[in-house]
């Protein structure tokens, strides 16, 4: 896998909205090619939410992003089961063509906001994983979109001025610096082992057995959702 061009330290607005494009165009022919059973799976890293559930708030995360609602408390867990609850009468149909078009549209509005959306672009993409997982597809936290999500991972764990970290991934060409390096002076931690895994501890996602190297922080630390 090679390393993406566009990995540095200033901020490219575009990127959330690659990223959500080229997930939507993975995504949607699949949950449209399964059956209304596979939606009621409970969620991988989601206790209590089935994969429907997770759609749906990802969906509702996006329209909500789209017409600029953030009224107070919004994305709190009371908040997203609102969300949820909303769209309990609608067809699994309904949920997946609402997410389709918050993955088309919300690209533009997070890029003019400045930042402090970016983080809703890479969470969804995490959902999408964990979506994959629990229906035994391929490529959960990983797959074709993985460029455009380490990258933006780099860039969220930048902007919130998160602990340093340098990460040699297996299936990395080059080094991946994650973090605020020039805040503080913790030196970086280290990382080794294999992309899919890195994005699971940022995401406070069970790592499966996986084998790595992390030296200089704990794993709840990595946590960028918490």
């Amino acid at each position: 896998m090679t390393t993406p061009a566009d990995v540095h330290d200033v901020r490219d607005p575009e990127l959330p909205g690659r990223l959500l494009a080229a997930e939507r165009d993975a995504l949607i022919p699949l949950l449209r090619a399964r059956g209304d059973e596979d939606f009621t799976r409970p969620a991988a890293g989601c206790p209590g939410w089935t994969v429907r559930d997770v759609l749906a708030h990802c969906s509702a995360a996006l329209t909500r992003v789209v017409e600029s609602r953030f009224e107070k408390g919004v994305f709190s867990p009371e908040s997203n089961d609102r969300d949820i609850a909303e769209r309990a009468g609608w067809s699994n149909a309904e949920v997946v063509d609402e997410l389709e078009r918050g993955m088309t549209e919300a690209g533009p509005v997070i890029a003019k906001a400045g930042g402090p959306l970016d983080g809703i672009a890479l969470g969804e993409w995490v959902h999408a994983g964990d979506v994959r997982e629990a229906l035994g597809e391929p490529g959960a936290y990983a797959g074709e979109a993985l460029p455009y999500a380490l990258t933006l991972l780099a860039q969220v764990t930048r902007e919130k001025g998160h602990l340093p970290l340098h990460a040699d991934l297996d299936d990395w060409d080059e080094p991946l610096r994650l973090g605020d390096h020039l805040a503080g002076d913790r030196p970086p931690a280290r990382y080794i082992g294999d992309a899919a895994t890195l994005v699971r501890l940022y995401a406070g996602r069970p790592v499966g057995g996986a084998s790595y190297e992390l030296a200089g922080a704990e794993e709840g630390e990595l946590n960028i959702f918490r």
